[in-house]
């Protein structure tokens, strides 16, 4: 099945350069955004403390929720409006760990129908301790770091038979991890290193395919981060998996278009770089419409459909579908042009 004809040619590395700029600004617009609310809006999950969520007959401000929540001292609460609209479902999130769980249900649940009358439901109430919030925080960031990682020894050793030098790579950023860890770096400054000299020595191991797709990978998980804070969204477990699965599907969209591209390159040796690229991705574009929009179709009823509590990784599911198609198109692409284009020049100049 095609969605678009063969013989299709459309300049999409011809439009690379305002692409880089749409990405730059949106990226530098996502780290303003978490340097002004210091940092990502981490859940319970991460922070530790306590998670309730409860049910209403009629709506009601956060500030009036604060109000009714004093008898049971959770005033300094944050409240959030949660799920479908018309639902009246609040999340009350308490950083304190050291309220007593036991009857904490049925105390905030008298409360509420002190102040606004019967027809309160608690729904769930969850609890997560400082340390484990800490160490889950710590193993999320980890587990994105290495399959980002893992995908580019992959990616090198597969287009580029660049085994060694994918071990290489490996074992060097083993070593600059391990440093880094002995200043006492926190986790995040860990993970940023970490990407920084990935990508450096790629550029410098000359493992071109594995740099497209690494920078695609960071490009993609940066904005889907960014979408969160921009919408106040909290990142939890279950944004991580959805992160995770960014990853997974971005690359696979990364790796047709890179192999069509190894493919094109073997049968027109004479044609300019830039030719072969354009109709490489004009020949794949059909199918990752295609793949997209039946992904999207799908994501898009779960967002829709699947409830509040399902909301928050069917939304990073969706932001990631569409940057994930966008950036193997015209951002891990036009990236091997770059590349082609440097070190031609180099070796042009030592001839």
């Amino acid at each position: 099945m095609e969605f678009i004809k063969p013989g299709i040619n459309i300049d999409f590395i011809g439009k690379r350069k305002a692409a880089f700029m749409v990405s730059t600004s949106i990226i530098v617009l996502t780290f303003l955004l978490l340097l002004w609310r210091g940092g990502p809006n981490y859940g319970v999950d991460f922070t530790g403390g306590i998670l309730i969520q409860v049910k209403l007959e009629h709506r009601h401000t956060p500030a009036e929720l604060r109000s009714a929540l004093k008898p049971v001292h959770l005033q300094d609460s944050i409240i959030q409006e949660f799920g479908e609209k018309g639902a009246f479902e609040y999340l009350i999130r308490v950083r304190q760990t050291n309220i007593e769980l036991s009857g904490l249900s049925e105390r905030v649940r008298q409360a509420l129908i002190t102040e606004f009358g019967q027809g309160v439901q608690v729904r769930r109430v969850e609890m997560v301790g400082p340390k484990v919030g800490r160490d889950l925080r710590q193993k999320a960031l980890f587990a994105i770091f290495y399959a980002i990682l893992f995908i580019a020894i992959y990616i090198s050793g597969r287009f580029e038979l660049k085994w060694l030098m994918s071990i290489v790579m490996a074992l060097s950023l083993a070593f600059v991890v391990y440093v880094a860890s002995l200043l006492g770096m926190s986790v995040t400054w860990l993970i940023v290193i970490a990407m920084i000299v990935t990508v450096g020595l790629c550029w410098f191991l000359k493992l071109k395919y594995a740099l497209g797709a690494i920078v695609a990978l960071i490009h993609d998980v940066t904005i889907t981060v960014g979408a969160f804070a921009l919408t106040d969204r909290e990142i939890s477990l279950a944004v991580i998996a959805a992160l995770l699965t960014i990853v997974g599907y971005s690359l696979n969209d990364t790796i047709i278009v890179f192999d069509r591209i190894r493919e094109n390159l073997r049968r027109f040796r004479r044609r300019p770089f830039e030719q072969v690229m354009n109709a490489s991705i004009n020949e794949t574009v059909s199918r990752t419409i295609l793949t997209s929009s039946t992904t999207l179709f799908v994501v898009l009823a779960l967002y829709v459909l699947g409830g509040g509590v399902i909301h928050d990784f069917a939304f990073a599911i969706l932001v990631g579908v569409i940057v994930g198609t966008y950036s193997s198109i015209f951002v891990a692409s036009p990236l091997l042009l770059i590349w082609e284009g440097t070190f031609a020049r180099k070796s042009g100049r030592r001839k």
